[in-house]
């Protein structure tokens, strides 16, 4: 029996075409064949990892398995389309700020980009940017390279990223507030043996 390709890349399913009826974009991260050992031999059944977005700030993920490949698909792209989450966005292309995510051994770094940076990013997470719709980012995995651990490591840092009306609204300010005191900058000192009259 042949076996299925780990990677999505080499897969035929990677990148499939945007559903019609709900405007999402679905991506095939990673499928693993699993084996359950039973009495007479061994039951073969296959796992796969997907990422959904609108590529309009909201993204989800899911785990599926069945006994077939198109069934397992199935099932992870209803369960990433059941648990999507929105992601602020600064300018409709990049974070509003640097951040890690954890998840068990899995790390990562998020940090913004200036306009046409592009996506800086491995495998699984470029997955997830792309379907997010997020122009400029750059990431950078740094413990487990197990794609399951690396994408809810990503997930773990979009849910904490903040925009500045939301942090104004939790501290009962204006958003001008936080960013009010940049263009006021302070007198420079008067220089040794000047006199601050002179």
């Amino acid at each position: 029996m042949a076996r299925e390709p780990r990677e999505g890349g080499r897969g035929r399913d990677r990148d499939r075409d945007r559903d019609a009826d709900d405007g999402l974009i679905d991506k095939l991260v990673t499928i693993n064949r699993v084996a359950k050992v039973v009495k007479g031999g061994r039951r073969f059944a296959f796992a796969a990892l997907v990422v959904v977005g609108d590529q309009k700030g909201r993204v989800g993920y899911g785990a599926g398995k069945a006994r077939e490949v198109p069934e397992a698909i199935r099932k992870a792209t209803e369960r990433a389309k059941r648990g999507m989450i929105r992601v602020p966005m600064k300018e409709g292309r990049t974070l509003h700020h640097d951040i890690e995510g954890r998840y068990g051994a899995g790390k990562v770094v998020l940090r913004t980009a200036v306009a046409g940076t592009g996506i800086i990013a491995g495998g699984p997470l470029r997955a997830v940017f792309e379907t997010l719709g997020m122009g400029d980012v750059v990431a950078k995995s740094l413990g487990s390279r197990n794609p399951h651990n690396m994408v809810k490591a990503t997930f773990a840092a979009l849910e904490r990223c903040a925009s500045p009306r939301s942090v104004a609204n939790r501290r009962g300010k204006k958003v001008s507030e936080l960013f009010g005191r940049r263009d006021a900058a302070p007198a420079a000192p008067p220089a040794a043996g000047e006199t601050a009259s002179a």
